[in-house]
């Protein structure tokens, strides 16, 4: 028996030694949800968060593979520029990585691989890698991200910015030999109770000086990662009542926020664009920034127009009562468009749904005032867009964002064809002839005054006014689709 049984036990010992030699031998790739297991929480973990999925590829209008590109072809040159630099997309953290489906009325119903269900720092550090894996494979270069989002907070300040270096750290690390890099980042200063008030409006001197340190410190890091932006979204700097509200002492302060961020920005040499981003309202009834006009206002009234563009979000746009093409035409002709937050709202509801762009129509009238301007750069189409509750596969994260990409790329390639045709140019420019006189230069270039105008409006008598064609202008504009 002992005998039999030695002869066991030498045997378990060489299964042993031949099971460890061959996982020294291999390589270290651990499944994503592989949480208890010894490489779970190393800094150098390997695993693939996104296993079966390969590397997203342009095929052609003809495809049927959903995890190809039908439209966006990267290199491929479109009026002069590549479509990956028209377009400059980048993948919001918050939506794609700490969207969980959770609405007023229901909990979560996404439970990804590689999460644990905590906030932990070392489950912060595999999000950051499924991000970069995420990028790899989408063929994006840019990302953008809140503070709170990408790390978690603390119980003081200093155990907050202690969480959210480590995580920064892993992100550089992760950046090297890529080209990948923070399209902007942003504090959240919206979710933790001490921000009920607002952050630069709040009623409390305190949140005030919390609100400037965290900013501070989200610049920093923004800075450090090569980020070409950096975004305020005042979502609770505004009020629920005038009755309890001084919002001429609200509005001074916020200016004096972004006074102050402009002076350390500079400071620290962070060369990015300084982006604000209107929306109406939701959390609050009224937010200061209520839309691109408004916000236009508030940097010429307090003479920041020079320090920061402007970060239009399409769903922001309709809550506000226009369209997105209104917002980003006003903010172009008023040389302030700076940044596209992509997404869309539902018709049919009046809250911020924060869908995936997929309207071809509404893409092109997108790109048509992308490329009026020239471009973003060094803005970029962020995807401020998340999965439909109902959406609950790893795979739905990519197809979202090849539709959304897609569309875009697609509403890039009807404006050649617009511009190539050239039919919409002529309208506008034959609508507007009689400006094209010397007479209609000189009040262009304001020098004629109303008893000129009066000896003219004699002299020539009733004036006939022709069509506007447009309903021409609308045929002109779907034969691009």
């Amino acid at each position: 028996m002992k005998r039999m049984e030695l002869g066991k036990i030498l045997f378990l010992l060489l299964c042993a030694s031949l099971a460890v030699a061959g996982v020294v031998g291999a390589p270290q790739t651990c499944p994503a949800n592989d949480l208890g297991g010894e490489c779970g929480d190393a800094d150098d973990w390997k695993g693939e968060f996104f296993p079966g999925i390969p590397n997203i590829k342009y095929e052609g209008p003809s495809s049927k593979n959903p995890l190809a590109y039908k439209w966006y072809n990267a290199e491929e040159e479109i009026l002069g520029k590549k479509m990956k630099d028209w377009l400059r997309f980048s993948v919001a953290f918050w939506h794609t990585f700490r969207g969980t489906g959770g609405d007023p009325f229901g909990s979560a119903t996404k439970f990804w691989p590689w999460e644990d269900g905590t906030n932990s720092l070392a489950m912060a550090k595999r999000r950051m890698r499924a991000n970069f894996e995420f990028l790899r494979k989408l063929g994006v270069d840019r990302w953008c991200f809140h503070d709170r989002d990408i790390a978690p907070d603390g119980k003081t300040l200093e155990e907050a910015n202690a969480n959210l270096d480590e995580v920064v750290a892993l992100a550089k690390e992760l950046q090297q030999g890529t080209e990948i890099r923070p399209l902007w980042g942003t504090a959240q200063l919206f979710v933790h109770p001490r921000y009920m008030h607002g952050a630069a409006t709040s009623s409390e001197v305190g949140v005030y000086a919390y609100a400037a340190a965290q900013v501070k410190k989200a610049v920093e890091v923004t800075h450090y990662l090569g980020g070409e932006n950096y975004v305020f979204w005042g979502g609770r700097e505004g009020y629920q009542t005038l009755l309890n509200t001084d919002m001429g002492r609200e509005l001074d302060h916020m200016a004096r926020f972004l006074e102050a961020a402009v002076a350390y920005k500079k400071k620290i040499g962070f060369n990015g664009t300084l982006l604000l981003e209107p929306k109406p309202q939701e959390p609050t009834k009224h937010q200061y920034d209520w839309d691109v006009a408004t916000t236009a206002s508030f940097l010429r009234k307090y003479g920041l127009l020079g320090e920061f563009k402007i970060n239009v979000e399409c769903n922001h746009a309709t809550l506000s009562g226009h369209s997105c093409h209104h917002e980003l035409e006003t903010a172009r002709i008023n040389g302030l468009l700076g940044n596209l937050d992509a997404n869309t709202g539902d018709p049919q509801t009046g809250w911020d749904t924060d869908q995936f762009l997929t309207d071809v129509g509404e893409a092109t009238l997108v790109m048509l005032s992308l490329v009026r301007n020239g471009g973003l750069a060094p803005g970029g189409i962020n995807f401020d867009a998340k999965l439909r509750r109902e959406s609950t596969d790893v795979e739905d994260l990519f197809i979202a964002h090849i539709g959304g990409m897609d569309t875009l790329a697609r509403g890039l390639r009807n404006v050649a064809k617009l511009i190539e045709d050239g039919s919409l140019d002529e309208l506008v420019r034959k609508r507007y002839e009689s400006f094209d006189t010397e007479f209609g230069a000189q009040i262009e270039a304001g020098k004629v005054d109303f008893e000129t105008l009066e000896k003219k409006a004699l002299e020539w008598g009733e004036p006939k006014v022709p069509s506007g064609k447009q309903e021409l202008s609308e045929r002109i504009f779907q034969s691009a689709l």
